[in-house]
């Protein structure tokens, strides 16, 4: 159900590619910005050092519609990564780097595979059930929990509704309160991280920042911020990129089959998901410091220019029959966690819960099917990203 253009946005995509490479579109916020959706044009934006993310650049035509976070949250929350250019950025990132370096994510592989086998033998003995409820929606978060060093109780107390406040509302919405309300419940809960690592300490990500900060390499700002980040987007991006994963293969029975038969297919298999349907759809918010030409379009200083990387990786001048899940792709030089600098720093441990969580799934639930219409599903009204809030699913049985 909802807006055709969520359920299937690529046709629109491939009509924008043929007219051009940047386009002035409208947002449901007011905003109108600037949106990049060639692969050569993605690909060099990402990387262009003219265009910055600190909010700071935005205009007054930007800042006036953008539906950005209140104050004071938004100097509070809003100061980490991904809002921000080098070389603050450089210090910030290396803070966080160690603990998603591929070699970690490996240490952590059986880990995973327990997690997400306690979630399945959960599952109902046989269909149908909830697979964003019953797996999707917890596995990322235990995950991300056991890799920055979250306590128990805190991980079990943790609101997922929270993640929303990272697809704001204007000030004149009707929903604006909840969304501030849940912005509320989320600082606190953030406050109770901290004062539990400074009591208690720890030789892990969270601990390890606290520390930075309590020896002034980090600000209050920095490290609240740091731990939004952590907590939303390191968790709540992968759990839509499981569901659209999973349609994918479910819309296309044959190579479904054939990944549950050929379990060393899965890291190639992986890629090919990833760029056929990304859950980060589009890219948070560049700007210009003064007026500039992008692939021959004048952009005035502080608009807002945005990357659609799922318009990038269909483009067929970069990938052949790009509407095809072809799962022997290789090579398959995708955008979907980004390029340059902001390039998603989790996405080895994206890749590694992915894997596990596919391979998993389907190997233990045979005869894995949609319980419900194609057309039934409910995707998420996200302007930035693309998952569904449920996924009904048959299968034969739990094995």
């Amino acid at each position: 159900m909802g807006c055709p253009y969520k359920r299937d946005p690529y046709p629109l995509y491939e009509r924008m590619r043929d007219d051009g490479p940047v386009h002035s579109v409208l947002f449901p916020s007011g905003v109108t910005a600037w949106l990049v959706t060639g692969y050569e044009a993605a690909h060099a934006a990402l990387n262009d050092d003219r265009l910055g993310k600190n909010h700071d650049l935005g205009n007054d035509r930007w800042r006036a519609r953008a539906s950005i976070m209140p104050e004071p949250q938004h100097s509070q929350l809003q100061a980490h990564l991904l809002h921000q250019d080098p070389p603050r950025h450089t210090r910030m990132r290396r803070f966080v780097s160690d603990a998603f370096a591929p070699r970690r994510v490996e240490q952590l592989r059986s880990r995973m595979q327990e997690l997400a086998d306690d979630l399945v033998d959960a599952l109902p003995g046989t269909g149908p059930a909830d697979l964003v409820t019953g797996f999707a929606a917890c596995f990322p978060f235990q995950v991300l929990a056991e890799v920055i060093g979250l306590p128990g109780e805190l991980t079990r107390r943790f609101d997922r509704d929270w993640g929303k406040v990272v697809q704001p509302v204007g000030p004149t919405d009707p929903g604006r309160p909840q969304y501030e309300a849940r912005l509320h419940g989320l600082q606190s809960y953030i406050a109770e991280v901290v004062a539990h690592k400074r009591e208690y300490g720890g030789d892990d990500l969270l601990g390890r920042l606290v520390v930075a900060r309590d020896r002034h390499e980090l600000t209050r700002e920095e490290l609240d911020s740091m731990i939004f980040q952590l907590l939303v987007a390191g968790q709540e991006p992968v759990t839509n990129q499981i569901t659209t994963a999973l349609i994918a293969l479910l819309r296309h029975p044959d190579q479904l089959t054939r990944l549950r038969d050929e379990p060393d297919l899965l890291p190639r298999a992986v890629e090919e998901l990833l760029r056929y349907d990304s859950a980060f759809e589009l890219t948070t918010w560049r700007f210009f410091g003064k007026d500039s030409d992008l692939h021959g379009t004048r952009i005035p200083a502080g608009d807002s220019v945005i990357v659609s990387l799922c318009a990038a990786n269909r483009d067929p001048r970069r990938f052949e029959n790009p509407d095809t899940l072809d799962l022997d792709r290789s090579p398959n030089p995708h955008l979907a966690f980004g390029h340059g600098i902001h390039f998603c720093p989790g996405a080895a441990l994206a890749r590694a819960e992915l894997q596990i969580a596919l391979g998993t799934l389907l190997a233990r639930l045979p005869g894995l099917r949609l319980a419900v219409p194609d057309a039934d599903l409910e995707w998420v009204p996200a302007v930035l990203g693309r998952g569904t809030h449920h996924l009904p699913v048959g299968y034969d049985r739990r094995r």
